[in-house]
């Protein structure tokens, strides 16, 4: 089954993701704008809103080559809710000041997934089952 989105573009210069092999889970944003902050925080623009269905959600995440980019996603995964619609953008938090190697208006800045999520209420309870990892944390599973 495929997913049918409803995409806008909100900037003559916005790229329509798609995927760029057969198997791929997310699909490149590109860049259409950058605005640094006065905190240093750079804010690209994808020029892109979408109309995600009811039920589902477009997670955002970093592209492997943030590896090679003085960058860090400020939120370490965008969640774009069905009810949003405006134009997704990306919020990238430097780390070295100094020679910052950062994206430009034009590159695959990050990739977005949209998928299914469970509409959820929670029971308070007194107890909850036994477990053998109970409430170890934190590495406690192993090295």
């Amino acid at each position: 089954m495929i997913l049918q989105v409803k995409i806008k573009k909100t900037h003559t210069e916005a790229v329509i993701p798609k995927y760029a092999k057969p198997g791929d889970a997310g699909m490149d944003l590109t860049a259409v704008s950058l605005e640094v902050l006065e905190n240093g925080n750079h804010v690209y623009d994808t020029g892109l809103a979408f109309e995600i269905p009811v039920g589902y959600v477009g997670l955002v995440f970093p592209r492997s080559s943030v590896s090679k980019k003085d960058l860090l996603l400020t939120n370490s995964v965008g969640v774009i809710d069905s009810g949003y619609r405006g134009s997704v953008k990306a919020v990238f938090i430097p780390t070295d000041q100094e020679e910052l190697n950062r994206y430009s208006p034009g590159e695959r800045i990050c990739q977005m997934i949209i998928m299914p999520y469970p509409a959820i209420s929670f029971k308070e309870v007194q107890e909850l089952s036994v477990t053998e990892r109970s409430t170890g944390g934190f590495g406690s599973t192993g090295n």
